[in-house]
């Protein structure tokens, strides 16, 4: 099979004639790990929705394994886990428990729930905590206990919703390696980020997303050689002073665009062009040499950056269960 996952035209437009996704296309081949990179409000999670059956296309279709989203969703949702950006776990329950529950709604015995649910809390290094309250868990430790819950019924296909989202480095960097692991295991990955080096690191490829449409589609390295060069910013601070010195850039014939009061100039080799430039670099506050990167290829096909989200509120979460409860 050629593509694992096939997006073939998806759209969805929601109530108020708002395109959270337009027309969106690609295939995630057997075993590799695909990104959807591009900023909160790209479409991205709503794509992770029609491809996991929870949203259906306004128009459009994806085949799972070879199964349709729009018309056998059963069958779909068999192949795959899905970890999603809110928290699902019970906190007031043990990380056994929330994953022991996943495994029999999945239709396990007892005996086979609770060994898949010894397996998949090893696997994500939770099982010497696997019989504390959820609540006692840190950041990086729930979101580990997710994809437990994702994983233990053993899905040939796995969807990541910004992962890592609210982590700090040195969990994001375990969650990685535990990323790259379950790759290993022939599973295949559909990440989601606005990580740009979360990006680079995982995927085999990577397709950039903006405003619910795929604006750019390869290797991390294919990406970047679009570039042709390295980055000089020049730091001005003033959106209007970044704009004049970019015209005056370019009125000499230098590649240069003003974008949030920086002015970025494309050269062949920075070093070789920072004395050319050196009648303007008093206009700078600050000078920045930025060698190609996703982020710059986002920024040169849309003239924004890849903006940071809010992590993850947990006090709030909390609050939101127990009312559940009662």
């Amino acid at each position: 099979m050629d593509c694992a996952v096939e997006a073939r035209n998806l759209v969805k437009i929601y109530p108020g004639g708002v395109k959270a996704v337009d027309g969106v296309s690609f295939c995630i081949r057997p075993g590799e790990i695909f990104s959807l990179l591009g900023p909160n409000g790209a479409g991205k999670t709503t794509t992770v929705r029609m491809l996991s059956t929870l949203a259906k296309p306004t128009s459009g279709d994806a085949l799972i394994m070879g199964h349709s989203v729009v018309r056998e969703p059963d069958r779909v949702r068999e192949l795959i886990g899905v970890v999603p950006q809110d928290l699902t776990s019970d906190d007031e329950m043990t990380g056994w428990d929330n994953v022991y529950y996943q495994a029999r709604l999945h239709g396990l015995s007892g005996r086979e729930a609770e060994e898949a649910t010894r397996r998949a809390l090893e696997f994500m290094d939770l099982l010497d905590v696997a019989h504390r309250k959820v609540s006692t868990y840190s950041g990086g430790m729930r979101r580990r206990l997710e994809i437990a819950m994702s994983l233990v019924h053993e899905p040939r296909i796995l969807y990541l919703d910004e992962p890592t989202l609210g982590l700090d480095v040195q969990s994001r960097r375990h969650l990685w390696g535990l990323i790259r692991a379950l790759k290993k295991r022939g599973k295949t990955i559909l990440l989601t980020t606005h990580y740009m080096e979360e990006a680079e690191e995982l995927s085999d490829r990577v397709a950039i997303i903006d405003r619910g449409k795929i604006i750019a589609e390869g290797t991390p390295e294919e990406l970047k050689a679009r570039l042709g060069g390295e980055r000089i910013h020049l730091i001005v601070g003033d959106p209007r002073g970044a704009e004049e010195l970019a015209s005056q850039l370019s009125s000499k014939g230098w590649r240069a665009r003003a974008v949030d009061g920086e002015v970025i100039v494309t050269v062949e080799n920075a070093a070789r062009a920072l004395p050319m430039l050196a009648q303007f670099l008093e206009k700078a506050r600050e000078v920045k040499i930025v060698k190609p990167n996703l982020e710059e290829v986002f920024l040169e096909l849309t003239g924004r950056r890849l903006r940071e989200e809010e992590p993850i509120d947990s006090f709030r979460y909390r609050i939101m269960t127990r009312r559940l409860r009662r």
